[in-house]
C-alpha cells in the first residue's frame, strides 16, 4: 500500500483529499503547515507528497526546496496544489524539482489520476529497470540504478522524470518524439501548459549534460514537433 503525505493548511481540503485517497486504498498522513510537513517527509518517507503552495510561515516552494535538498527525501515525487494558475508559478515549481502541478479548484478524479501516474514510478525506479530496453547507444549510456547519464566516461545525475524523458528519447533514437508522446509516456496524461512543462525539463537536462559533453549537443529541438536524441552528438555551431 503506497503511503502519501498531504500538506495543506486548509483543513477541509486536507480532510477531503485524505478521505478520497483512503477510499482508493492509499495510506495517508497529513500536515497542516509546512514545517510539520517537511518533518513528516523525513520521518515517514512517503511514496508521494501532495503539497499546497500557499501556506502561512513556510510556503510550499520552500518545503519542496528543502525536500529536494535533503539526501533522504530528494527523490520523493511531489504533486503541488495551487490556486495560482499563472504559468510562472508552475515554472517556479518545476525549477525547484516539483514533479507535477494541479490547480485549485480541481476534480478529485483528476487528483487520483495524477497520483496514480506519479506512483507508476514505484519506489522511484525508472521503468527501464524492469523492462528490457536500449540503455546504450553511440556516446550515451543510461545507468538506471543511479539515475545517471554517462557520455564518454563522464556522468551527469538527473531526476527520475528527467531520466525517463532521456530514456524515451533513447528508445526512439534518431527519430523525433512529439511533445504529446513525452507527456503520455512519462507523465501518463496530458497536463495543461504542456509545452512549457517539457521545455523546463529539457532545459534542466541540457544544462546537466552540457557539463560533461565537451561542447557537443545530444538533444535536438524539432520546432513545432518535439525532440530528437542524437547518440553520437553534434558539435555546437560557433556563434
Amino acid at each position: 500500500m503506497a503511503k502519501i503525505l498531504v500538506v495543506d493548511d486548509d483543513t477541509a481540503i486536507n480532510e477531503l483529499i485524505k478521505v478520497n485517497l483512503e477510499l482508493a486504498y492509499y495510506k495517508v498522513i497529513t500536515a497542516l503547515d509546512g514545517n510539520k510537513g517537511y518533518a513528516l517527509a523525513k520521518q515517514e518517507m512517503p511514496d508521494l507528497i501532495i503539497l499546497d503552495v500557499m501556506m502561512p510561515e513556510v510556503d510550499g516552494y520552500t518545503v519542496a526546496k528543502r525536500i529536494r535538498e535533503n539526501e533522504s527525501t530528494k527523490d520523493i515525487p511531489i504533486l503541488m496544489l495551487t490556486a495560482l494558475g499563472m504559468l510562472q508559478n508552475k515554472v517556479q515549481g518545476f525549477n525547484i524539482g516539483v514533479d507535477d502541478y494541479l490547480v485549485k479548484p480541481f476534480e478529485m478524479e483528476e487528483l487520483l489520476v495524477r497520483v496514480k501516474a506519479l506512483l507508476k514510478r514505484s519506489n522511484n525506479i525508472p521503468k527501464s529497470v524492469a523492462v528490457k530496453e536500449v540503455l546504450t547507444r553511440g556516446d550515451i549510456t543510461l545507468i538506471p540504478e543511479s539515475y545517471s547519464i554517462e557520455i564518454n566516461g563522464k556522468q551527469a545525475k538527473v531526476t527520475p522524470i528527467e531520466f525517463d524523458i532521456v530514456n524515451l528519447l533513447m528508445q526512439n533514437y534518431g527519430n523525433m518524439v512529439s511533445s504529446a508522446k513525452i507527456l503520455n509516456d512519462v507523465w501518463g496524461y496530458s497536463p495543461d501548459d504542456a509545452v512549457e512543462t517539457i521545455r523546463v525539463h529539457m532545459r534542466h537536462i541540457r544544462s546537466k549534460l552540457d557539463k560533461i559533453t565537451g561542447g557537443k549537443k545530444y538533444i535536438e529541438t524539432i520546432y513545432g514537433g518535439g525532440y530528437r536524441l542524437i547518440p553520437e552528438g553534434i558539435e555546437e555551431k560557433a556563434k
